[in-house]
């Protein structure tokens, strides 16, 4: 009933959810199912990276909440993203055990490596998963409620805040390649073998991997669609197109921000750590400012302030990534993204989701103006 009500009227997101389900038990049913002779078998390695695209996708949408919506251009969400990335990482360590090369039965490799005596303090509750769960939700969300508190209190809006987010982000990045740190420094986190019990590399696991990534953002889609499509959506937008009005009529804009701001970033922590056993890695590179970039793009490609474009737009261009960047056309994919960015701000201004929103819209407009102006069309009599 909940669904039905979010849904109603809305195509594009009935497709969106339609799809997500199919895909959530197809792809896996297609990979399992079928003997690795037949054409429509999906090999684990592509499984993996058809899932990678679901979790950045999960990522674009959840940048689009916040920019689409409130007009928060956010250069830090590869932060949240790679916080709960860390955060199952550091999970996945703990379940190696004595399994690892040094076969510590508490410390991870790399904290051998380094001559550490002990656990650090904040690893502890990472070897239950419940915690670590936990953790993925908290870490980034707590992280965005904090900065949101002082920067939205402060009316630091425009540029200056999507500064500050990518300075908030180059920091991470510096501060998790040291080794003092304590989350593996250069090399990050890898080596894992087991994540609730199951062999990560495992057809199964992968399989599970990959459907808990579609339904996670099918979850974050209905969320998204929940808030906008309330009355604090239209809040929302209205902060998005007129925040010193917004706030003259006696809205408390920071609060709001600041709650949409930390929805989101829970929402890109629940991608991060999805994203992490399926590709094995999570290491400071994740931090990097260009990576955060890379989402405004997906976002604006696939169309901004309509959620499902959002989704789109990292697919797409992320399949566009895997086929640019190998063989001779690798040293040129910057240039393409580049191009395209340049290309949808032009052309495509509303991106490729709200450009056919527009025109299906213009067509009914069109439509329903000839039927009112030359009225029904009369029945033949029988």
């Amino acid at each position: 009933m909940i669904m039905r009500a979010l849904l109603s009227g809305d195509a594009y997101a009935k497709w969106f959810v339609g799809i997500l389900l199919a895909t959530a038990v197809l792809v896996p049913a297609l990979s399992l199912l079928t003997p690795p002779t037949s054409p429509f078998h999906i090999p684990a390695s592509t499984l993996s990276l058809y899932g990678k695209y679901l979790c950045y996708a999960l990522l674009a949408l959840s940048l689009d909440l916040v920019w689409g919506y409130c007009g928060i251009l956010s250069l830090g969400h590869g932060a949240f993203f790679a916080l709960g990335g860390y955060a199952m990482g550091m999970y996945l360590m703990r379940q190696i055990g004595t399994r690892g090369v040094y076969a510590h039965p508490v410390l991870p490799d790399f904290m051998v490596f380094l001559n550490w005596s002990e656990l650090p303090w904040f690893w502890y509750g990472f070897d239950r998963a419940w915690f670590a769960f936990l953790m993925v939700l908290l870490v980034p969300g707590v992280l965005a409620f904090v900065f949101g508190w002082f920067a939205f209190r402060s009316r630091v809006t425009g540029v200056y805040l999507s500064i500050i987010t990518q300075a908030m982000t180059y920091a991470l990045m510096l501060a998790f390649f040291r080794n003092e740190m304590g989350f593996g420094g250069n090399n990050g986190l890898t080596d894992f073998k087991d994540i609730l019990g199951f062999p990560v590399q495992a057809e199964g696991t992968r399989a599970a991997l990959f459907s808990a990534s579609a339904l996670a953002l099918l979850l974050g889609f209905l969320v998204a669609k929940g808030i906008v499509a309330s009355r604090l959506g239209k809040v929302l937008v209205s902060i998005r197109d007129a925040e010193s009005r917004t706030r003259f009529l006696g809205y408390r804009v920071e609060n709001y921000k600041t709650f949409v701001f930390t929805v989101s970033a829970v929402m890109a922590g629940v991608a991060g750590a999805l994203y992490v056993p399926q590709v094995g890695i999570i290491n400071p590179s994740e931090f990097a400012p260009a990576n955060s970039i890379e989402v405004v793009i997906w976002t604006a490609v696939g169309g901004r302030g309509t959620l499902v474009g959002a989704a789109v737009g990292a697919v797409l261009v992320n399949y566009a990534k895997t086929i640019f960047t190998t063989g001779t056309l690798a040293p040129y994919w910057l240039f393409v993204l580049g191009g395209l960015f340049i290309f949808v701000t032009i052309f495509l201004p509303r991106g490729i989701v709200g450009t056919l929103q527009d025109f299906f819209a213009r067509r009914r407009a069109v439509s329903n103006a000839a039927v009112q102006a030359n009225g029904p069309v009369p029945q033949p009599a029988e």
